[in-house]
């Protein structure tokens, strides 16, 4: 082993089980690759000889606790972005010892091409476990409802319109009797599933007033409610981590593809980078911005004046509009504090 171990570039490939390891040296010489169990005392036993160096990883489900721990072992953790790290996943020669070699050798030649991420801290992660969690209870029940529907409708029944919280009430009234016990589980399923959630939307409310009050800010908005609000707090968990607002769009993955060669430019579809679940709820937050019930705003007359342009998706596309310039408008309530002016464009044109 080198003297100066910080001259090291550590690529890790994780596994469920395993992790395999390839060390290069300041010179790019393959010094070792082995595997390593994953385990606490495995991979804290192993790094403790090559302190302080660079470890490149790509994102997974085993690398949030592995890059905090080498972090406190003070390695210089990177962790690159899977769905940028073509050279390693479409490679027609793949193991996982090329894929470590590969991952070290990106980091010691040039970090960006990693396209680095960053976990967010364990406290923030536990919190936002919350927010997974109710959404799991969420669809489960989405998918009884459905299932109940489905089933009556052969039937030649229709449960009368109601809101996911009292369907099983709805349903049962109208359950016949050769059906009783077959769907009363399930409906029994949905209630308890229905009081969980809203234990949860107790503690979403609780942790946006006592622990993030930041949230605040962004609630302003006529629908951004607590979930919305909490949800963006903890997954951007820092709004000095972008240096313009605007950025956020493209970190939520509403921003469309870009092809330009020469003069021409093709219309794509936006690049859903970044977290599923956020953008789903910010798409959701537009959806109630322009539907029946949303308040005359700035953002619901861009979308209005988007939708009449016609077309085929004018409507899609408006909804997409409006999320994504409602994620820069709560990343700039969320920097000043201000007081939000729904229609602030508007006053602007007017004093103009």
């Amino acid at each position: 082993m080198e003297n100066n171990s910080m001259k090291n570039t550590i690529g890790l490939d994780l596994g469920d089980k395993n992790h395999t390891v390839c060390i290069l040296s300041f010179y790019g010489k393959v010094k070792l690759k082995c595997q390593i169990e994953n385990n606490l005392e495995s991979i804290k036993s192993f790094f403790s000889e090559y302190s302080g160096a660079t470890v490149a990883m790509e994102a997974g489900a085993q690398s949030l606790w592995i890059s905090h721990l080498l972090e406190q072992m003070e390695f210089n953790v990177l962790i690159g972005n899977p769905g940028k790290l073509r050279m390693i996943w479409s490679s027609d020669n793949k193991d996982d010892y090329r894929d470590a070699e590969m991952l070290a050798r990106i980091a010691r030649f040039d970090s960006q091409l990693l396209c680095a991420v960053k976990h967010r801290s364990m406290d923030s992660q536990y919190d936002l476990n919350r927010i997974k969690a109710r959404d799991v209870f969420v669809r489960t029940r989405t998918n009884l409802i459905n299932f109940t529907r489905g089933e009556l409708k052969q039937l030649g029944i229709t449960v009368e319109s109601s809101d996911a919280d009292g369907f099983h009430k709805c349903a049962a009234e109208v359950i016949p009797t050769e059906l009783e016990s077959c769907l009363y589980p399930v409906l029994g399923m949905m209630e308890n599933l229905t009081s969980q959630i809203k234990r949860y939307d107790k503690q979403i409310e609780k942790l946006c007033k006592e622990k993030y009050p930041e949230t605040a800010a962004v609630r302003q908005i006529k629908g951004v409610g607590s979930l919305t609000a909490l949800a963006y707090v903890l997954i951007l968990e820092s709004p000095d981590r972008f240096q313009k607002s605007r950025d956020v769009g493209a970190f939520l993955g509403l921003t469309p593809r870009r092809n330009q060669s020469g003069e021409s430019e093709k219309q794509l579809r936006i690049t859903k980078a970044g977290n599923p679940y956020l953008r789903r709820l910010m798409v959701g937050s537009a959806q109630y911005i322009l539907g029946p019930f949303g308040e005359d705003c700035d953002l619901r007359r861009y979308g209005e004046r988007l939708s009449e342009r016609g077309g085929k998706n004018a409507k899609r596309r408006a909804v997409v509009a409006v999320a994504r310039k409602l994620a820069v408008l709560m990343h700039a309530l969320w920097i000043t504090g201000e007081e939000y002016e729904k229609l602030r464009h508007q006053k602007k044109r007017v004093a103009a």
